[in-house]
């Protein structure tokens, strides 16, 4: 069967179109043309032309002229819409017309690098001018660094290697900041959070070090369609920026499905695993080959599906290694070696984390299943349109799990097509952030008396550093003193920037075949996890915290493991407060103390709980910030600890998957504690803290919004139709104590703080 038949299969099945709870066609549209720019030049033109491209969508067209015209331009259309030629064409232009321009590109993964590498290269040579592109990143080797520094036109790497490996080595890239005419940032939008705000505070040292080379670059930014992009790349570059969202681009006729897995439990409202249920839908696609991606959250689910899958077409045509998995931890040779088999058509299926969600060409997909919500309207949108980019029909199917985030999704379909996307949230003068940039930034150039970094405070802050013994005050100048190298204390998309490596001891050679962020370590590498990687098990045998390396050994078992996470929470410091009659509540300052206790042994295929374990491993501490509601010490109605408790557990469920509506962030950016007494308050409260060292902002916005949260996890719980609770409102009820029920408690406590106006 073709896509359309299978399709139609889908319309005529009784037992699909029952899960089935949207389907949404978009048409397919037409494209807008304009002729090439005249001052073009005619070498690029031809190269063009030689490609089949005679002329350009409407929105590169605006954006070429643009550039030109001196403007920094941010360009927002959908995926596939040939974004990549509204920065290509205008920097080649400018770099053939003057040979010493440089130009840096930025992109957020190694993968997106690599690939527009790729398509760069193909339009250089097509073109034949000798404009010189390398890609620096982690991966390239220290014997051709010398040679980019010198000779690049074009340096092609992301924002982790421009602040650890560029700016403080500026003096070795004299050539490039002395000439550089465009920073290119493509994907604006994947900079949401910490790894937008830090990415803002690199830029703002790359502006620095340009003025003191005498140059002043252009931006040329890059994003899928979000509500602010205007604001949120001015915020990123420091700069005004020109909007440019007049797409022209065509687009083949797509199909949105959203598909709710079959209760299996009505009464406890438990759904069919939305893992298996992809690999259902994934298998049907495969078996006709129609060529398959599947996005799964977490890496974890990668390999136990691609595990299934291979297990599938074990023996048969083209094998097991029709499918294949990709996510953060393989080794570089790895993931070339997949996007290359996705390119050319080796690959019928793949199944990956986010990694792929970006721009990346990975040829003629036709099908996209998502499985579970990724937890914000955008990269909904960012992963469905990796199916169809050839113009071609796709479907793209969101299959729900039982979380109250997905339910609402996929019950409320008018939520994700008539609201506009989210916005990008970034906070540059976190100061955590900013002062560990502030630090990069004296290493880099000495800071003058006068000048300002972000914020009115810098020279405070100088004089904070100064104390700290990293800076010394001479004349009017402030000169780095330490011996330190600033950058290496900073991970830019993580709390920490100490990877552990994962090292094959059943190998001879004890090969290395993958690393691990310091975080998620415990939770995923301590003694008797299952580790999985390319749907190979390995034990880990030991977890050497103190050298951050994993041993692990194949093995061949019918379970994999999940670990439970305990969180401690002390408060700090209190921002902001405002006490009702009953209820109070506060933002402020907190200190997190997070510990791996145990771990569950979980049968493949039923997904059964057959065995658990202790685990023993150091606690990770972490300051941030977070927002608390305190209950009255003698909550109204409630007459027992266990009910109490019940209450507060129900609440920190549901809430967890409130908040990301109105923050418009990954689920995983926040977490929820309650504490039945709190230490601190003295009373029943319910903590939510940013999940990241020294806060976002998110608490602070949801200290703000504190009546629509509480009103949306009411609606959440009422319109559940379960008698008790469920994943899909309060939360499992094996995870709660007694015979209480948790929804009527959980919705009590939500009317006792509603019932509370605080404003």
């Amino acid at each position: 069967m073709n896509l359309e038949q299978m399709l139609d299969y889908f319309r005529t099945s009784d037992s699909i179109m029952a899960n089935i709870t949207s389907w949404v066609e978009l048409p397919a549209r037409e494209a807008v043309y304009c002729d090439f720019p005249d001052f073009l030049d005619e070498r690029i033109k031809e190269a063009l032309r030689r490609r089949g491209i005679h002329k350009l969508y409407s929105h590169q067209a605006s954006a070429i002229s643009e550039v030109k015209a001196g403007k920094n331009v941010v360009v927002v259309t959908p995926t596939a819409s040939g974004k990549t030629m509204c920065y290509n064409i205008p920097v080649l232009d400018a770099i053939i017309k003057d040979e010493e321009s440089r130009a840096i590109f930025l992109f957020p993964t190694k993968a997106l690098s690599q690939d527009q590498t790729v398509e760069l290269h193909e339009l250089i040579t097509e073109a034949g001018v000798d404009v010189k592109t390398y890609t620096y990143d982690g991966d390239t080797p220290q014997s051709a660094r010398k040679a980019i520094r010198q000779a690049g036109h074009i340096v092609v790497t992301n924002p982790d290697m421009l602040h650890s490996g560029i700016l403080p080595h500026h003096t070795k890239w004299t050539k490039l900041f002395e000439n550089l005419k465009f920073v290119v940032i493509d994907e604006v939008h994947y900079y949401r959070g910490v790894f937008g705000s830090h990415l803002a505070n690199v830029i703002r040292r790359l502006r620095r070090i340009c003025e003191f080379y005498g140059s002043n670059p252009q931006f040329i930014c890059c994003s899928a369609t979000i509500a602010n992009p205007e604001e949120l790349a001015r915020k990123i570059t420091g700069c005004e920026m020109t909007l440019i969202d007049n797409n022209g681009a065509p687009s083949g006729r797509k199909h949105i499905i959203f598909y709710n897995p079959p209760l299996v439990n009505k009464e406890l409202g438990i759904r069919r695993s939305s893992l298996l249920e992809a690999k259902k839908l994934a298998e049907m696609f495969i078996r006709n080959d129609i060529k398959t991606i599947v996005f799964t959250k977490s890496r974890l689910s990668v390999e136990v599906l691609v595990t299934y899958l291979k297990d599938i077409f074990y023996g048969k045509i083209g094998g097991s290694d029709r499918v294949r998995g990709y996510r953060g931890g393989y080794l570089p040779n790895l993931r070339r070696e997949i996007e290359r088999g996705l390119r050319n058509g080796d690959i019928s299926g793949v199944v990956s984390t986010n990694a792929l969600e970006l721009g990346i060409d990975i040829g003629s997909l036709e099908a996209c299943i998502i499985c579970g919500y990724p937890g914000t309207i955008a990269s909904t949108w960012q992963q469905g349109g990796r199916a169809g980019r050839r113009n071609g029909e796709s479907v793209t199917i969101l299959i729900a799990n039982s979380s109250p985030l997905d339910q609402y999704i996929v019950n409320n379909p008018d939520y994700f097509f008539g609201n506009s996307p989210e916005n990008g949230l970034i906070n540059p003068d976190n100061l955590v952030i900013l002062y560990s940039h502030m630090k990069c930034a004296a290493f880099e150039l000495p800071f003058d008396d006068d000048e300002i970094f972000g914020v009115d405070t810098t020279q405070e802050m100088l004089a904070f550093m100064e104390e700290a013994k990293l800076v010394r005050h001479v004349g009017r100048r402030w000169h780095w003193s330490s011996e330190a190298f600033p950058a290496d204390e900073i991970s830019l998309r993580s709390a920490s920037n100490e990877n552990f490596i994962i090292i094959d001891i059943s190998d001879p050679h004890h090969r290395v075949i993958g690393e691990m962020d310091r975080f998620s370590a415990p939770m995923l590498l301590h003694e008797e996890a299952i580790y999985i990687h390319e749907g190979q098990q390995y034990q880990v045998e030991k977890l050497d915290f103190d050298d951050k390396k994993a041993y692990v050994r194949k093995v061949d078992v019918d379970y994999y493991t999940d670990a439970n996470l305990a969180v401690d929470l002390k408060v700090m410091d209190v921002f902001r407060e405002k006490e009702g009659l009953r209820v109070l509540k506060s933002c402020g300052e907190v200190m997190v103390n997070a510990l791996v206790t145990m771990f569950k042994k979980i049968k493949l295929y039923t997904h059964e709980n057959i065995g658990s374990g202790p685990v023993n491993l150091p606690d990770i501490e972490m300051h941030t910030t977070s927002y608390w509601t305190s209950l009255p010490e003698e909550v109204p109605g409630v007459v027992s600890q266990t009910e109490l408790q019940n209450g507060l557990l129900g609440l920190s469920n549901v809430l967890s998957n409130a908040a990301p509506i109105y923050l418009m962030c990954d689920p995983r950016d926040i977490r929820v504690v309650y504490q039945v007494r709190s230490t601190f308050t003295k009373r029943p409260t319910v903590y939510i803290y940013d999940n990241y060292p020294g806060g976002v902002g998110f608490s602070e916005k949801l200290f703000e919004l504190h009546d629509e949260l509480y009103a949306t996890a009411r609606d959440m719980i009422t319109q559940c139709p379960c008698e008790s609770g469920c994943p899909s409102c309060v939360g499992p009820l094996n995870e709660f104590s007694g015979n209480d029920n948790p929804k009527e408690i959980t919705l009590k406590l939500i009317d006792i703080i509603l019932g509370d106006k605080m404003g």
